[in-house]
């Protein structure tokens, strides 16, 4: 497979991307490619971001990294966060996968030195970032390529690949911000009917003594 396959393979998954944050806007945004190939005996690096509207704490936020080879087998857990890095060393990687990342910087991303044939399949990045109370998840497909693919003219796959990019990071920016005015605006409101509930409870009927006197008219 070419260049300009790998681009025409990876633009659609772009725009699918796009529609789906759109889809989700409560959620948290989660970005990872779809597909990812990796020449047999070289390392590769599977990134994977988030954006949250609250700021990263160590004793609540919580990730996991697994993998599956095909897409009906069990997921199996390589890499997770608990307060720090746990790496599970699991016996398929034995000791080539570290993560890279860094999750202040919304960056959970992983690496695997030496890819291997059988390390083709599905990896899965999930993020939990409290108060966020939507887990987040990304799915990112591995194909291990035994030799280089030739090489081809790009350069309309480079500018298809590159324009859809832009407009995918823009996508993200704007919903990362209309989630968050969304959030701080129900924040404000609950707190008013919080204060609210609490100023009508003087009578114990629902409404404050001085405005049950002043409904009373006086007798002439």
């Amino acid at each position: 497979m070419g260049r300009r396959e790998h681009l025409a393979a990876f633009v659609p998954s772009l725009v699918t991307m796009a529609f789906s944050l759109l889809a989700a806007v409560d959620g948290m945004e989660i970005t990872v490619p779809s597909l990812i190939y990796a020449l047999n005996g070289t390392d590769i690096r599977l990134p994977c971001s988030f954006n949250s509207c609250y700021k990263v704490d160590n004793k609540q936020f919580s990730m996991n990294w697994t993998y599956r080879s095909c897409s009906n087998c069990s997921e199996e857990t390589f890499i997770q966060f608990d307060k720090k890095i746990i790496n599970q060393r699991l016996e398929r990687f034995q000791n080539r996968v570290e993560f890279s990342g860094n999750p202040i910087k919304n960056d959970l991303s992983v690496m695997i030195r030496d890819v291997q044939l059988q390390d083709g399949g599905e990896y899965h990045c999930y993020v939990l970032n409290p108060p966020d109370r939507h887990k987040g998840t990304g799915k990112i497909r591995l194909e291990v390529l035994t030799e280089v693919p030739p090489e081809r003219d790009s350069t309309v796959a480079v500018l298809v690949g590159a324009s859809v990019g832009g407009f995918l990071a823009i996508v993200i920016l704007f919903l990362v911000i209309l989630k968050c005015v969304r959030r701080k605006k129900q924040q404000n409101l609950n707190s008013e009917d919080q204060k609210t509930e609490e100023d009508v409870k003087t009578d114990g009927e629902g409404n404050p003594e001085g405005e049950l006197k002043a409904s009373i008219p006086e007798a002439p």
